[in-house]
């Protein structure tokens, strides 16, 4: 079964910082653009990062560059997303994916796998 699995979200203070992790299964992630997406209450799911197969190409958007990090472990099958420096607009649900066929940066539509999410809430 081809799945993706997110862990890592949960409850953090502003400026703190969290580690997302993504495991997939049924499948190598090797030769895939994988990313993260995020979607807050009443808005739209939109791309925070990414990170290419082939050539390792990130891409961040830019609410996030510098205080996010997206890297991969071919080896362990699974793909991450430090985030530091948390601020509360960055509460969401995050949604890892994966995307056989185009580079990074990817547009939504042509990411096919994805993960369930997992609530990421920045709060005093």
């Amino acid at each position: 079964q081809v799945q993706l699995v997110e862990s890592g979200g949960g409850l953090v203070q502003p400026g703190g910082s969290l580690r997302l992790s993504c495991a997939a299964s049924g499948f190598s992630l090797g030769y895939y653009t994988v990313g993260w997406f995020r979607q807050a209450p009443g808005k739209e799911r939109e791309g925070v990062s990414c990170i290419g197969g082939g050539d390792s190409n990130t891409y961040y958007t830019d609410p996030v560059n510098g205080r996010f990090t997206i890297s991969r472990d071919n080896a362990k099958n699974t793909f991450y997303l430090q985030m530091n420096n948390l601020k509360p607009e960055d509460t969401a649900v995050y949604y890892c994916a994966a995307d056989r066929w185009s580079g990074c940066p990817s547009a939504r539509q042509f990411f096919d796998t994805w993960g369930q999410g997992t609530q990421v809430t920045v709060s005093p």
